[in-house]
């Protein structure tokens, strides 16, 4: 009797993964359009299957993936490599580039509107951070900043000691006009939004024409050489500006500290005068310097405050990596890791079955020490990535070029002078 002949097949799948892929047919097989206009991207996916075959033992024992799978892998690491380099990017820049001009993108994370190639930029560094917080105590301490500071003046009325100021300079904000009648430079823009007031004071005009004050006259500081203190300005072409500015200062503090005929009170806007306004002159008004405290969110209109622009990590113009700058050092570590995500996608194939029974025996899978080795793999090349960029940040560059600088200064130290030699 005669038996028929077995004819063992060694494959467990249909599908194979061949030796080498083919450029043709990358970019149909990639799950993501992402790269799949780059030539070099579908060449380097191209390759990788050749890698993947050798690395994993292909010519030996078959391993079964597509070269789709191959493809995909690729390209997520191409992604993965962008993420960190981009995420190590904008830890560099972010203080230097808030408010400036964002982008949009689409579900790929493709640029659409924005600047082009921002992540392989170096910005202009502008302490942007820093003179944004500046500019708020600036204008807390009135020497510049980004928010306006008014004034608005009020009658005075005989007999009275309280004053709403909110609702004064709300009123003449609706009006455009303050009470004395003039227009006023904050018309239509206070609302309801809360007035901080900066100051509050009598000006005295006759006072005003005159310059030095109590300075002035013959035999004093301010009257240099017998100038007199009705002169014209000419007359003072030959004194400092740090004296006149000194003496200007000065003569501002006597105003308020021994000249003043009011004293006040200031509760949440509401303005108490001492004593009551018995007789008011002809020069009735009070005067008030205030700023309109705007909504967080909202665009002045008058100054690029950033509002709309970038403010975090996401809001950055950064898109994928091109694949044309990506140098050999990132395409090694593309390839690696690669491979282990090749390793992953067997091992979860491999998984669906622990065993494979044949004839009289049966094969066992490694799909469980494939997808732990698989996992190790690429935790300790996102890690080695990582490491490798954090110290390779601004602030650490920075820090070993002044290790550079101290080193050689060192070195210099020792090397003798001509003078000293023999």
């Amino acid at each position: 009797m005669a038996f028929p002949t077995l004819t063992p097949i060694s494959q467990m799948s249909k599908s194979i993964l061949p030796a080498t892929g083919t450029v043709t047919e990358v970019a149909a097989l990639l799950p993501l359009e992402v790269y799949s206009n780059s030539s070099q991207f579908l060449s380097g996916a191209s390759d990788q299957v050749a890698f993947t075959y050798k690395k994993i033992g292909g010519d030996v024992l078959d391993i079964e993936l597509k070269t789709g799978n191959v493809y995909a892998n690729y390209q997520e690491a191409v992604l993965e490599y962008s993420y960190l380099v981009n995420l190590h990017q904008s830890k560099n820049i972010l203080s230097d580039v808030l408010g400036q001009t964002t982008g949009t993108f689409n579900h790929e994370g493709e640029r659409l509107t924005g600047p082009s190639n921002v992540n392989l930029k170096f910005p202009r560094v502008s302490f942007e951070i820093e003179r944004r917080i500046s500019d708020a105590y600036s204008t807390e301490a009135g020497i510049g900043g980004t928010i306006p500071i008014y004034s608005a003046s009020f009658n005075l009325v005989q007999g009275r000691q309280d004053y709403d100021l909110q609702s004064i300079i709300s009123g003449s904000s609706a009006t455009g006009t303050d009470p004395s009648g003039g227009a006023a430079a904050y018309a239509g823009i206070v609302g309801d939004k809360r007035v901080i007031v900066k100051k509050v004071y009598y000006k005295t005009p006759n006072a005003m024409w005159r310059f030095f004050g109590y300075f002035g006259g013959l035999n004093v500081v301010g009257n240099l050489n017998y100038y007199g203190q009705y002169t014209d300005d000419s007359t003072f072409e030959l004194v400092p500006t740090w004296q006149n500015k000194l003496q200007a200062m000065a003569y501002e503090d006597n105003i308020y500290t021994r000249l003043s005929h009011y004293s006040y009170e200031l509760k949440d806007n509401h303005l108490r005068i001492f004593p009551a306004p018995d007789i008011v002159h002809d020069y009735k008004n009070m005067w008030v310097d205030f700023s309109i405290i705007p909504d967080a969110w909202e665009e002045t209109g008058t100054t690029n405050t950033g509002i709309s622009g970038i403010n975090n990590m996401n809001t950055l113009p950064f898109d994928n990596i091109p694949y044309e700058n990506i140098n050999a050092i990132g395409k090694q570590w593309i390839r690696r890791f690669a491979l282990a995500l090749s390793k992953e996608t067997l091992a979860q194939i491999r998984g669906k079955f622990q065993t494979i029974p044949i004839p009289g025996e049966a094969v066992n899978l490694n799909a469980d020490a494939l997808l732990s080795q698989a996992k190790d793999e690429q935790e300790k090349l996102r890690e080695e990535l990582k490491t490798i960029l954090d110290e390779l940040t601004y602030v650490e560059l920075s820090k070993k070029d002044a290790e550079k600088s101290q080193s050689t200064n060192d070195v210099q130290k020792r090397v003798p002078l001509i003078i000293f030699q023999g």
